[in-house]
């Protein structure tokens, strides 16, 4: 894509009238395990170990390395599970991620430090494309659209696998 098509992406993104990220906007049907390659800035929908869709992301504001601590702007490493949604999120929709896990909190209390909490895959709000590409607290920002696709195709319960 061209750079003045990125933009009018952005902008369209920003006035809420267009998803802030390209995305396919085909069914996948139902998912049995999510995949996040940080570095690739990806999310896949698997089932069977199949991919049936992916979709760009935007990460932590300090995407590189596990998260260790709230407020570190890190986006988590590992495997977790997605365990709840919320269709009212002040980020279009949001479904949890089951950090942190035991070992995470146990690494947080030896540092002396509070894991922090609350990390989502979610939509993206209106104006979140215009300050940087990578602008979560350490979530996993998606566009609207794709957040429906992926709203449709996981169920609590789920695996997400975030890798580096």
């Amino acid at each position: 894509m061209t750079a003045p098509g990125r933009i009018a992406i952005v902008l369209l993104a920003a006035m809420g009238l267009g998803p802030a990220f390209p995305v396919d906007a085909h069914d996948p049907g139902p998912a049995d395990e999510v995949v996040v390659d940080k570095s690739d800035r990806e999310l896949k929908l698997l089932r069977d170990g199949e991919v049936v869709a992916s979709f760009p992301v935007a990460l932590g504001f300090a995407p590189e390395g596990h998260k260790q601590q709230e407020g570190d702007g890190r986006t988590p490493e590992g495997r977790y599970v997605l365990d709840w949604r919320n269709p009212d999120s002040k980020f279009y929709r949001s479904i949890h991620i089951s950090y942190p896990r035991p070992r995470d909190r146990e690494r947080a209390r030896e540092r002396g430090v509070a894991p922090g909490g609350a990390i989502f895959i979610h939509g993206t709000p209106r104006l979140a494309a215009l300050f940087r590409d990578d602008w979560t607290a350490g979530c996993i920002a998606v566009s609207n659209a794709a957040m429906d696709i992926i709203w449709n195709s996981v169920a609590d319960g789920t695996p997400i696998t975030i890798r580096p």
